[in-house]
């Protein structure tokens, strides 16, 4: 269910048009690199795993909606960025992607 609920988002992602075709590129290995870090770390924290997919949903939708509304891209990338909250120190990598993905989305629905 989380590699299906990223690749729903990659999909999302490929199909807005208005997103800069380099910016797209790098969601797209952002989100690749994301479903290879969370399929280790559902291994051991499977509802941190689940969290961390729905919010980064909710964000790409939000983020990439025709009529776009700030306030809830920024509710829900600062989901997305809280939902890697305590896991800096056993797994960067992961807080890495997630928050580059973030830090992307919160600049497009502005």
């Amino acid at each position: 269910m989380i590699q299906d609920n990223i690749e729903k988002i990659e999909t999302k992602v490929q199909g807005a048009k208005d997103i800069p075709e380099e910016t797209r590129n790098e969601l797209i290995q952002l989100l690749s690199t994301l479903k290879t870090e969370i399929g280790d770390f559902s291994r051991t924290h499977g509802e941190d795993a689940d969290s961390i997919t729905r919010f980064a949903e909710a964000s790409a939708h939000e983020a990439t909606r025709v009529e776009k509304k700030p306030e809830l891209v920024q509710v829900a990338v600062k989901g997305l960025s809280s939902s890697v909250n305590g896991f800096e120190s056993s797994h960067p990598g992961l807080v890495q992607i997630v928050n580059r993905i973030a830090a992307i989305l919160s600049n497009m629905g502005i």
